[in-house]
């Protein structure tokens, strides 16, 4: 137990999930960091904060709602939360728009030019005219405000322009229309014909405010302006429990809810005339409680991360080849690899084509007689879909659970399992509010006169998009024990879940939060013994409220705690004698850190384990999660050693100790360490001396 009497001190969840979005403009500010980097980092920071209003500010909406003191004691009262969230945002804004028109300065410099409207040249202005009529026109269906009656037919996640309509004679009355624009169809960027070593670029806004008169002058207007506006709705799915519908078509019933939730967000440009806001905030009967911010000319930054890049390579990061491994020869089954040994592969540094071989392998093997998986986010055009379905058709036993729940995944993932159903694979869906989120895949193939089973137990999702950018590791095993455990996971989807017991792996709702409080209780027994203890944890959540009890305890009793944590973390890390042994560091740079590593000193028994779970309530106790022991002691070293440098890093490294919250580490007078970088140089070394 804690010494002090106080309470113990925590970051608010959504306060420290802000804070991570601000290292993420910090890397946007960074004029180390390539200018077209700089604009994808303004376009992550967009995205995230989408979603960050879609899905928690949506919640703390609904909760302050209700006047409850049990949820005003635990969300530190939603209001006064809600009170400070756009107080930040407001300022994240402001550094925002600071950092862009700085990046368009420095771009300029380059002779590259992002243009609007009002700045094109005869020769560009014909060239947009003719792409608008080809490209443009065809996806625009603008609908008149004073005809509009649903605001429900105002898509999340996309931008309209709301259009003035004038006459200069003012002889007919002033009209106002809306346009979405249209960039699931069409680029937001256009490039220009190149001029005088100038190379111009337009966003698909400003093409269509250049060519409004073609659409409106049939109708007798001769002067128009456009500002742009942007719904963001509650993304929380309401799904019924209705038990004569299958979960699909709950799901598919939820996401058409989903598409006309209510609004927590309306954006509109602070330059639109007040008669037009006005009107507006009555057409979509915006309330006192819904964010009314104004913004910039431009919304939708997300569309940034697609940037082109228009000039020299050095504006963007340098693209390293993704590194063979070792242990796994071209020329060589991939089975009798993993049989010989424990394989250890960790994305991006490392080839994901090796999950796509095993699984191409596995489907024409005629000794590969079974292959389970579960699927929770997939790559658009997956590969991975494309080997169990040819794995279906050459006549394996193809069982997938694929969860429904992944949130904003729900729709791709409802098409993805018919397809696999009408292949003849075995598609297992979850139930409301339990998701499988382990990443699991077991192949069994009769060899002689057994059955031997290959598992691999991932970090990270099965999507060959994501693995070239997220940083995740994925064993790959012919150990029996987890082989077992797999197979009990899987059962666990057609038995309703009753709790089983498991030799190696650690499962949540059942074990986890159990097992890793022992360990933490182990290295607190050990360091009030007066003996060596330590903890070292990888994850991109931790805000647990009775795990973080459990750290500041173990802190206090003198256990030493290293912490990388990439997004929210409630610790008050390095704060008075209550965790003064915790170091908490987040690593924001080209990959996204995704991997899950626990390290447990364990009285010199060190022990190594990978998870999908981050510590959060809902992953201990709500969902389906695994943690895997690492029992090959070079696998252990790999691990240490990848940590090690994660933890020296003083370059993209910030301190979250509560004294130096998302400062830099510093690396004056010290050799420069980028963990990503080192990491990468470390495993090549690996792979050239062949150990």
């Amino acid at each position: 137990m804690l010494k002090t009497n106080a309470q113990p001190e925590f970051i608010n969840r959504e306060i420290s999930w802000l804070k991570f979005n601000q290292r993420v403009l910090q890397e946007a500010a960074d004029p180390t960091t390539p200018l077209i980097e700089r604009l994808k980092f303004l376009g992550i920071f967009s995205n995230n904060q989408d979603e960050f209003f879609r899905v928690r500010v949506a919640t703390l909406s609904r909760m302050s709602d209700f006047n409850e003191k049990q949820v005003a004691s635990t969300m530190n009262d939603p209001v006064k939360v809600l009170k400070e969230i756009n107080e930040i945002i407001f300022d994240q804004q402001k550094q925002f728009i600071e950092i862009y028109w700085d990046i368009l300065s420095l771009l300029e410099q380059k002779n590259i030019f992002i243009l609007n409207e009002t700045q094109l040249d005869e020769k560009q202005g014909a060239y947009i005219n003719e792409y608008f009529h080809e490209q443009v026109r065809p996806n625009l269906f603008p609908i008149m405000i004073s005809h509009f009656e649903h605001s429900t037919a105002l898509k999340d996640k996309s931008i309209y322009l709301a259009v003035c309509l004038r006459k200069k004679d003012k002889k007919t009355a002033e009209n106002y229309a809306l346009i979405k624009v249209p960039v699931d169809s069409v680029s937001r960027f256009l490039i220009l014909p190149k001029t005088d070593d100038r190379t111009c670029i337009i966003l698909l806004d400003d093409i269509i405010r250049y060519c409004l008169k073609d659409i409106f002058r049939i109708f007798g207007y001769d002067t128009f302006e456009a500002y742009t506006i942007k719904f963001t709705r509650d993304a929380e799915l309401d799904i019924d429990n209705d038990v004569s519908k299958s979960f699909m078509q709950l799901i598919s019933e939820s996401l058409k809810q989903r598409s006309i939730g209510r609004p927590v967000r309306f954006i509109f440009d602070r330059t639109i005339p007040a008669p037009l806001l006005k009107i507006l905030i009555k057409k979509f009967k915006i309330t006192h409680k819904d964010d009314l911010i104004g913004g910039g000319r431009y919304h939708n930054f997300k569309d940034f991360i697609n940037f082109p890049n228009v000039g020299s390579p050095d504006l963007e990061y340098p693209v390293k080849p993704a590194l063979h491994h070792k242990d796994l020869p071209h020329s060589r089954s991939l089975f009798s690899s993993i049989k010989e040994k424990d394989i250890m592969l960790h994305f991006p540094y490392q080839s994901f084509d090796y999950m796509i071989d095993l699984l191409r392998e596995a489907s024409i093997d005629p000794k590969v007689k079974s292959i389970k998986m579960t699927l929770y986010r997939l790559a658009k055009n997956s590969n991975i879909i494309n080997a169990l379905v040819n794995a279906a058709r050459n006549g394996k036993e193809v069982t997938v659970y694929l969860e429904l729940q992944a949130r904003f995944d729900e729709r791709a993932n409802i098409e993805w399992s018919q397809k696999l159903l009408e292949e003849g694979a075995k598609i297992i869906h979850g139930q409301t509010g339990r998701k499988v989120h382990a990443k699991l895949l077991l192949i069994k193939r009769r060899e002689g006169k057994k059955d031997v089973s290959y598992s691999n137990i991932g970090t990270g999702n099965f999507n060959e998009e994501s693995a070239r950018i997220f940083a995740d590791d994925s064993l790959f095993t012919c150990n029996p024990d987890i082989a077992s455990d797999v197979e009990k996971v899987f059962s666990l989807f057609v038995n309703n879940y009753e709790p089983m017991s498991f030799k190696s792996l650690i499962v949540s709702p059942f074990y986890m939060r159990q097992h890793f409080t022992r360990m933490l209780e182990t290295e607190i027994s050990n360091a009030r013994a007066g003996k060596k203890a330590w903890v070292i944890l990888k994850l991109n959540s931790l805000v647990d409220e009775n795990i973080a009890r459990k750290l500041y305890e173990a802190s206090e009793a003198g256990v030493n705690i290293k912490i990388i944590v990439r997004g929210s973390c409630i610790l008050k890390a390095g704060k008075g004698s209550f965790s003064d042994k915790i170091e908490a560091i987040s690593i924001v740079d080209k990959f996204l850190e995704h991997s899950r590593v626990l390290i447990f000193y364990n009285g010199g028994d060190e022990k190594y384990f990978i998870s999908s779970a981050d510590w959060m309530t809902r992953n201990f106790d709500h969902r389906v999660e695994v943690a895997c022991p690492i029992f090959d002691k070079s696998i252990q070293k790999e691990i240490k050693d990848m940590i090690k440098i994660q933890l020296k890093d003083n370059v993209k490294a910030r301190c979250l100790n509560y004294n130096k919250y998302n400062q830099y580490k510093s690396h004056q007078g010290k050799k420069e360490i980028r963990s990503q970088y080192e990491i990468y140089e470390y495993l090549k070394r690996k792979l050239e001396i062949g150990n």
